[in-house]
């Protein structure tokens, strides 16, 4: 139930995506079942930058739009173009701290020295940096995983101005920065680039389902020709049925409508999930505001508790939490990270009352 960053899928636009799909696999012509775009059909590379474009704020070609399996794909094939095996000063890599694990794990696969930058309440702070400058720098400006802090414009571009500077690439990840409550969505950080600097990674894994298995990544016009080379040796392709499909579903209007309908059921679970935290659990968590995305950070008041402890008794319950120290490179702080997608307005206050009653008797059993 509180699993963070899985959509709802039982609220996926099930017959309409089923119509488009069986569309195209009946009407595909031959040259677009060739090998001809292994980056990604044309159809679909417009349709996507003509949603960032509006959505999102950027500003690219269609030529610049690479279709790949999923932004972890995008982060692997990136990190290993950029960071040379030989590692050295050339292989360091910036991170957010506490950021987003699989980053983490795919940067330091590709040879990275992961340097941990500190993240407060306007993004990651280049002043807390220390060492030789980064070959590639990984933030999520817009909706930072997995505090939900929004980068400030004043970090934005000094990010952009220290990556001119210094030749770095910035990778953008705008994973679930469609679903803001209350406001509307910053624009990326991609938009403002005039350094050709920033590549950008988007998903429809968190938008529609993790099924689809499509991403996308908007690459500087510079690093073009060999992120596309690599895409294709690396054979990361998306099969064409799905390209043809959701290229129509979003040139009719679907994805922009389903996006309007789940904003407002997702606000709608967030708030509820913020309130009964606090209502229950405020005693034991500072919770954060809830204002996007589809997790919600919440910080052990006791810096002395070990939330690894605390998750697994959780989740021996079947709640899916994800304890905050496994987010941090460096010394963590202690939290929990929830999901609010599948949550249930009508349920969460009874779940937030037996989550503190378990923190009640894990005190007192001395289990924290």
């Amino acid at each position: 139930m509180l699993v963070p960053g899985v959509p709802d899928v039982e609220d996926f636009p099930h017959a309409a995506w089923a119509r488009c799909l069986a569309a195209r696999g009946r009407a595909l012509r031959v040259h677009d079942l060739g090998y001809d775009d292994v980056c990604g059909l044309p159809m679909l590379r417009q349709a996507v930058l003509d949603h960032v474009a509006v959505t999102r704020g950027v500003v690219a070609k269609a030529g610049q739009v690479l279709i790949v399996p999923s932004t972890r794909a995008a982060i692997d094939l990136l990190g290993r173009l950029l960071l040379p095996p030989q590692g050295g000063r050339e292989a360091v890599a910036w991170i957010e701290e506490p950021g987003y694990s699989a980053a983490q794990g795919l940067l330091r696969r590709a040879g990275a020295q992961l340097v941990p930058v500190a993240c407060d309440e306007a993004g990651i702070d280049l002043a807390k940096a220390g060492g030789p400058a980064p070959r590639l720098i990984y933030v999520t400006p817009s909706h930072q995983y997995p505090t939900g802090v929004t980068m400030s414009l004043q970090r934005r571009l000094a990010l952009l101005d220290f990556a001119r500077s210094q030749g770095v690439l910035v990778l953008e990840d705008d994973y679930d920065s469609e679903f803001q409550y209350g406001s509307r969505p910053i624009a990326a950080l991609q938009g403002i680039d005039r350094g050709e600097v920033v590549a950008y990674l988007g998903t429809f894994s968190k938008v529609l389902a993790p099924g689809l298995r499509v991403a996308y990544l908007i690459v500087p016009p510079r690093l073009l020709p060999q992120v596309a080379v690599e895409q294709r040796l690396r054979g990361l392709a998306v099969p064409v049925h799905i390209q043809a499909a959701l290229a129509d579903f979003m040139r009719e209007g679907r994805l922009r409508a389903y996006l309007r309908r789940m904003t407002v059921r997702y606000a709608e679970r967030m708030a509820a999930t913020v309130a009964a935290l606090e209502r229950h659990c405020g005693a034991w968590l500072q919770v954060a505001s809830g204002s996007g995305g589809l997790q919600l950070a919440a910080w052990f008041r006791d810096p002395g508790i070990d939330d690894r402890a605390v998750a697994r008794l959780l989740n021996a319950e079947g709640y899916g939490l994800k304890p905050m120290s496994d987010l941090f490179l460096g010394p963590p702080r202690p939290g929990l990270l929830f999901g609010i997608a599948r949550v249930r307005p009508d349920e969460i206050d009874r779940v937030a009352r037996r989550i503190g009653s378990l923190f009640d008797e894990a005190c007192h059993r001395r289990a924290v």
